[in-house]
């Protein structure tokens, strides 16, 4: 007797050539839509990634140049700064490696605030860049109060050649105020000397307790004590009377700080904007930098002349000086340090704005 038959669920004899073939093929296409959608997916990301870096160090070094436009020439005259001139040699003005650029001194007497530099940088891309150099005084630091040489003993004095100051008994102005941001007087600041006599500025070559030294040769050659004009020596200040009691300070001394900006190329295809105080080393701000361009909005009353490259500037029979300058355009453009691998191609962005020179600009109503 035979026992009852199993039951057949399906066919045993599996897939064909054919049918394994169409579902290794359907299996490969939707592999290749999944790692196509990965693939633009981290191109995508990447980009992004390229372009908020590229964005960040634009704005961070954009950020910084239009603060120091914005305060060129605090708490200075209009005019400038007297410098030595009238045969004086050369000043030195902070430049880009490999340059060695001079403030002008034999046509001029006076340090603008804003001193322009137009195709003074490297070429980038094709583009030629630009510079600037920005004058403005420490905020933070007072004033220094010096008195005649022949002050009395433990008061602040100015050397009767102007060659050093002795900060007096209380040396504490040389100190600063690190813990709030305030720096110390070393070797390369400029500090600015007010007499009743006019105006000068001279480089801090040394720094020993409670003297400060201004040697000649500094830097950017503001020492220059036997220039025919514009040196601490046409301002000294007349001597104390006999008595001491009747002795009043009459020098002022101030910091300032010059401010440089202009790209360089540190690195092989790596131009960065730098920016230089004084004569101290540089500091790498943003990067890639392709462009940095700047122009100026000037004012005489009548004709105001706009987008003006370079300065001095002669038009309408007119020569104007950077003591007119209003306002800055400044355009800078930055790209991505990496190429985008999705189109081969470095990713680009610009940012342009314009800068209200206050100080140049200010007039006190009241007086």
């Amino acid at each position: 007797m035979e026992g009852p038959t199993m039951p057949r669920f399906g066919s045993e004899r599996g897939f064909t050539l054919v049918e394994l073939m169409i579902a290794s093929m359907i299996t490969m296409v939707i592999m290749g839509v999944a790692f196509t959608t990965f693939q633009n997916a981290l191109a995508l990301n990447d980009a992004a990634v390229q372009l908020s870096d590229s964005s960040q160090n634009l704005r961070a070094g954009t950020n910084l140049l239009v603060r120091d436009l914005a305060q060129a020439g605090r708490n200075l005259d209009v005019g400038g700064v007297p410098i030595p001139s009238g045969g004086a040699k050369p000043i030195h003005r902070p430049s880009p490696p490999g340059t060695s650029y001079t403030f002008e001194n034999v046509n001029d007497t006076h340090l603008k605030a804003i001193t322009t530099g137009a195709g003074l940088g490297p070429t980038v891309d094709g583009r030629v860049t630009d510079m600037v150099t920005i004058l403005t005084d420490d905020p933070y630091l007072t004033d220094l109060e010096l008195y005649a040489s022949n002050a009395q003993v433990g008061l602040p004095k100015l050397a009767v050649d102007g060659a050093s100051f002795d900060a007096g008994a209380d040396p504490s102005w040389l100190d600063g105020d690190p813990g709030n941001g305030v720096a110390p007087i070393i070797a390369g600041d400029l500090l600015y000397f007010n007499t009743v006599n006019g105006q000068a500025i001279q480089t801090v070559t040394r720094v020993e307790s409670p003297y400060v030294y201004f040697d000649a040769n500094d830097p950017f050659m503001f020492n220059q004590r036997t220039a025919p004009s514009g040196s601490i020596t046409q301002i000294l200040p007349p001597p104390c009377p006999p008595s001491p009691a009747e002795c009043d300070p009459s020098v002022k001394v101030r910091r300032l700080f010059m401010f440089t900006y202009y790209v360089h190329e540190e690195e092989a295809g790596v131009p960065r904007l730098m920016r230089k105080l004084n004569h101290f080393d540089a500091q790498a701000l943003a990067g890639v930098i392709e462009d940095l361009e700047l122009r100026y909005d000037l004012v005489d009353g009548t004709h105001n002349p706009v987008n003006v490259a370079d300065l001095p500037f002669t038009a309408n029979d007119v020569t104007y000086s950077a003591t007119q300058i209003r306002k800055v355009n400044v355009h800078v453009g930055v790209r991505s340090e990496l190429l985008n691998p999705r189109t081969n191609d470095y990713l680009r962005t610009h940012v342009s704005t314009v800068i209200g020179i206050r100080n140049l600009a200010f007039v006190d109503r009241y007086q």
